[in-house]
């Protein structure tokens, strides 16, 4: 099999680095290597956000409307490549054509979401603050930021919720996309050249942690958004921040259910099951620990395995594969190595996912659905993200108790109530620690014109992603205050504003 050499894109220019190392692009459903992603030089990164500092003034002063245009032909282009992207992106990140073809919607949505991005970039005005003297605000863009995406949605993180928002409003970007997964970006980037960008707006690079760390400290870069583990966003967030750049770093979950004796069982087994196997449960907003009332647990814990067995595992790009693999050999065995130390912690495994085999995926990085009950307390498996088909189940008394374990967990993503209950149901969402919040709903992920909401240890900063948040992080606001002369003030040579609110 050829070998896939990549290259890194400056100035709308697609160059070989002249790096000596090149880290493997795989294939996870095979385990097969299919491509090579550069390690950038130093020198190519500082060079990739020189040309978005160079290409800031002229894109900036571009009128809003022309801007937005751009995001419709964008639009257009991912509507007309759809089916090749999700394809490209289940090859390289190994999720199901389904989900690979929803990553890909997601980032159209915020596309589309963008297009309105003048709406939401409009100021204030206020006239007669005193007399003669109007106000008026404006939110203007910043300059360059940096973008570092993670693995997990190859389109809809990079390309959704960090670059639309960013270049409507005016700034310019360099993303340093995710190695394991570069190819689906680079695709993207190409379609956004193709519908007109400017050189220089975007710039795309993959790198070392080396090259990536000078991107938090480069006096050319005014902010970073970053997706990733709570221990990289932490240093990430504390290291830009301290250079006085803005930040937003969304980062690691453990999202708890809490089921109701009077939920609709089928239906909240069904939810469970696609919130926590689908993508193979690599993503902050899965659902992998289930907080089941005591009275239905037996019954639930059933039903749930029963489920979970009938999903069919199989290559990712193969059309009716329902559970994927990891996308990588590490990721496989981190997932199995929380398996057996759930074993070692003394919780019940009934389904263990290890050891599957996958026709036509023998090589691939599959784990099987793995469903751990009698979860208790201080169990790691029940508290760590662990990024996998593992479901670990917490069995409570009551909503109260329910609700404790949930908000005791230092993660805060999202959070979920399966009931019937209307006074529940309003109870859980006014009390949840979880930022974003279903009442039968597993995966509360908003629409892209509200903000992604993580809190506690899922997020470090002040203005989350997408929606009137993702718009202030991308923009300043400046206040003009005005006087207004009349005939007679020019005249008196009237003075300036002097503090008070009043002329002199």
């Amino acid at each position: 099999m050829t070998i896939k050499r990549l290259k890194f894109c400056i100035n709308n220019e697609w160059t070989e680095s002249a790096t000596s190392k090149y880290m493997p692009v795989m294939n996870p459903s095979l385990g097969v290597q299919i491509a090579e992603a550069p390690c950038c030089t130093q020198r190519e990164v500082d060079a990739a956000v020189a040309a978005a500092a160079a290409a800031f003034p002229g894109w900036s002063n571009t009128p809003i409307p022309q801007r937005i245009q751009l995001m419709f032909r964008f639009k257009a282009l991912l509507d007309q490549h759809l089916d090749e992207l999700a394809t490209l992106l289940a090859t390289e990140m190994g999720k199901v054509l389904a989900e690979a073809k929803g990553d890909v919607l997601k980032a159209i949505e915020v596309v589309e979401c963008a297009c309105a991005s003048h709406y939401l970039m409009q100021g204030d005005t206020c006239m007669n603050v005193a007399a003669g003297y109007d106000t008026v605000s404006y939110r203007e863009p910043l300059g360059v930021f940096v973008g570092i995406a993670p693995y997990n949605f190859p389109a809809m993180i990079p390309m959704g919720w960090m670059l639309p928002f960013a270049i409507t409003t005016g700034n310019t970007f360099v993303l340093k996309a995710a190695s394991m997964v570069p190819q689906t970006s680079m695709r993207m980037l190409e379609l956004l050249i193709e519908a007109g960008l400017p050189k220089g707006v975007v710039n795309l690079v993959t790198c070392s942690r080396v090259e990536a760390d000078s991107l938090l400290t480069n006096p050319l870069v005014r902010g970073v958004t970053f997706v990733g583990s709570t221990a990289v966003g932490l240093h990430i967030y504390s290291t830009a921040a301290g250079a006085g750049k803005r930040v937003q770093a969304l980062c690691e979950a453990k999202n708890h259910a809490l089921v109701m004796e009077d939920c609709v069982l089928e239906r909240t087994v069904a939810g469970i099951i696609n919130s926590t196997y689908g993508c193979a449960g690599q993503r902050c907003m899965a659902l992998p620990v289930v907080c089941v009332q005591e009275s239905i647990a037996d019954e639930f814990v059933a039903l749930l395995k029963q489920k979970a067995q009938e999903l069919k595992l199989g290559p990712a790009y193969l059309a009716d594969s329902q559970l994927g693999p990891l996308v990588s050999a590490a990721q496989k065995q981190s997932v199995e190595n929380w398996i057996a130390r759930g074993v070692e912690e003394g919780a019940q495994l009934v389904l263990d996912g290890r050891g599957v085999k996958v026709p036509g995926g023998e090589n691939g990085y599959f784990v099987g659905p793995t469903i751990f009950d009698h979860v208790k307390p201080g169990h790691a498996i029940g508290d760590e993200e662990i990024f996998g088909p593992v479901t670990s189940v917490k069995r409570v008394k009551d909503f109260e108790e329910g609700l404790a374990i949930m908000n005791g967990n230092r993660f805060a993503n999202g959070s979920c109530i399966y009931t019937s209950s209307g006074y529940h149901a309003r109870e859980f969402a006014k009390r949840t620690h979880g930022g974003m919040v279903g009442i039968n709903v597993g995966i509360p992920v908003p629409f892209s014109i509200f903000p992604f909401t993580g809190h506690k240890d899922s997020f470090f900063g002040d203005l989350h992603a997408m929606g009137k948040d993702g718009v202030a992080f991308f923009t300043e606001t400046k206040a003009v205050t005005s006087v207004w002369f009349t005939e007679e003030d020019a005249k008196k040579k009237v003075s300036t504003w002097d503090g008070t609110l009043t002329r002199n």
